[in-house]
């Protein structure tokens, strides 16, 4: 299991035990509740871990859905995320249940199990058919790829189908257009690959990897310095150097950096790509505050382009 969000597993149990949490997370909890008790009883509830799943739910579904996203603040660590007793109650009543899996959001399974059985639920990662390489652990950031959030859009169209029969037709067309955007993405990476297979680039964590990997941009971080960034862990002195060198000597030609996410060490090398002159391409986990999925993943790949091109 992906170690991102590992340290949910005893703030869950605080939260199962009716201990109510704190954390950046309340706003987002007040803000989903509000929006949840004001659904309307003909219309498909659904709960999704984080926004980016919330805003394709929104987009799949149309009027036909009430969707609450549990993590929404652009602000917010996903890593540091605290569950809360709010939490328990928007899947308590949920029809269908939109999550990550893979690791990231181990939370609502918890939940889940607690309170809900009932709800159809749309794992991603199950969904995407990606696994751990030989050797290696799973990258369950599949929303950056965009192969698999088609067949994601598909699996949601047929739960909320499920949910609500007479409005499946509306909610195969309404995905069928959203994988016509991503197949429009999937075509700019295919742009990118041609100008730029094979260039090197840096990140700070996973998290753009598949979206690097479709660019054909070969990915030359060692991976004890991404690992230990996801892990909340310290970097060494000797990996933090051979992390810092690819900027020194002009090994990439971009840093990828996740800046919700970012410590004293990421910041470093942040630095360090600054001052030699090699383009920091920021990215985030969840949606940009007044950004929907396809404009943040365009401006994604556009942002990208621009840094390789420099």
């Amino acid at each position: 299991m992906s170690a991102t969000f590992s340290r949910l597993a005893v703030l869950v149990a605080g939260a199962a035990s009716l201990s109510l949490l704190t954390g950046c997370g309340g706003s987002s909890d007040d803000a989903a509740s509000a929006k949840s008790s004001g659904a309307s009883a003909s219309k498909v509830t659904v709960v999704a871990s984080t926004n980016v799943y919330g805003d394709i739910v929104e987009r799949i579904g149309g009027d036909r859905v009430e969707v609450s996203s549990i993590i929404s603040d652009p602000e917010q660590d996903p890593h540091s995320y605290e569950a809360s007793t709010r939490n328990q109650l928007l899947l308590s009543k949920a029809k269908v249940v939109v999550e990550n899996g893979g690791g990231y959001d181990d939370f609502v399974d918890r939940m889940l199990g607690s309170g809900n059985a009932s709800a159809e639920v749309v794992n991603a990662v199950e969904v995407s058919g990606r696994t751990a390489p030989a050797g290696g652990e799973l990258n369950e950031h599949v929303w950056y790829d965009f192969p698999s959030m088609g067949k994601i859009a598909d699996r949601i169209a047929a739960a909320l189908g499920k949910a609500d029969p007479a409005s499946a037709g509306t909610f195969t067309k309404n995905a069928a257009a959203f994988k016509d955007s991503l197949t429009a993405l999937e075509g700019k990476e295919a742009a990118l690959k041609s100008a730029h297979d094979g260039d090197g680039v840096a990140i700070t964590e996973p998290v753009p990897v598949y979206l690097l990997e479709a660019s054909g941009l070969v990915n030359k971080t060692p991976g004890e310095f991404s690992e230990a960034i996801e892990e909340g862990d310290d970097v060494s002195a000797k990996v933090l150097k051979t992390t810092l060198d690819l900027f020194s000597g002009k090994k990439v030609k971009a840093l990828v950096y996740n800046e919700q996410t970012s410590g004293a060490q990421t910041e470093k090398v942040k630095s360090a790509a600054e001052a030699a002159g090699v383009p920091v391409v920021p990215v985030t986990e969840t949606l940009p505050e007044g950004k929907d999925y396809l404009t943040w993943m365009n401006d994604n790949v556009d942002a990208l382009a621009d840094a390789l091109n420099k």
